[in-house]
């Protein structure tokens, strides 16, 4: 059974029904990949430099305090002794990376979950193609306004656009993306996804010719 969404012309207008790409949106949806990619993703934007210092990174201390018998007291050998006020730290953190492994078709199948399941719920629609000469925020906005959009708004164009990314770049929750670049968390970011016809015609075609699609995370 084929999915079928909205298309909106460039002025905002309904033009009736766009029937999705079978090979794309064939209403699967893996919410154990989902996790994994997404996990992996915020896992990544960790810096991992928290640091501490060991009793050999601690300044000072190569004198023995006292003499190791007669004193009465515990033998000690240095006042950087993890013990000690001012001595190393146990077992503390070390900067490391956070960088976990996804596989490459792992990270795809979650692109197009959350893809199939924005289709499903009714918040994908497809737009016709998008020309602006110059960029103007008020012409993005008023093609959203005129659409109704709810939430954030994902907007995947056909190829690079840098006048439309530039008009809309100053609206707040919206968001625009050559598809293919899109991630799992761009998707599930945004609670509307609008994406150009022509991205979709280009994606059906790359797909029957082998190729996948998806961006990295």
């Amino acid at each position: 059974m084929s999915m079928k969404a909205p298309v909106y012309g460039a002025d905002g207008k309904s033009k009736g029904k766009f029937e999705l790409p079978a090979d794309l949106f064939d209403g699967r949806v893996s919410d154990t990949v989902l996790h994994q990619t997404v996990t992996a993703f915020l896992t990544r934007q960790r810096q991992g430099t928290a640091a501490s210092k060991n009793r050999a990174k601690v300044r000072g201390g190569s004198r023995k305090p006292w003499r190791q018998k007669g004193t009465g007291r515990a033998r000690v050998g240095t006042i950087r002794s993890p013990l000690w006020r001012g001595g190393g730290v146990v077992f503390g953190p070390e900067p490391r990376p956070f960088n976990p492994k996804v596989p490459k078709q792992v990270r795809r199948l979650a692109v197009r979950s959350v893809l199939n399941a924005r289709a499903m719920d009714g918040d994908l629609a497809v737009l016709e193609p998008l020309r602006l000469e110059a960029p103007r925020t008020k012409a993005v906005a008023t093609l959203l306004d005129a659409i109704g959009p709810e939430g954030n708004v994902l907007i995947l164009t056909d190829g690079l656009r840098p006048v439309f990314h530039l008009s809309a770049r100053n609206l707040e929750g919206v968001r625009v993306l050559p598809w293919g670049e899109q991630s799992a968390f761009d998707l599930l970011w945004s609670h509307s996804v609008l994406v150009e016809a022509g991205a979709l015609e280009s994606a059906a075609a790359d797909k029957a010719g082998g190729d996948e699609t998806g961006g990295d995370e």
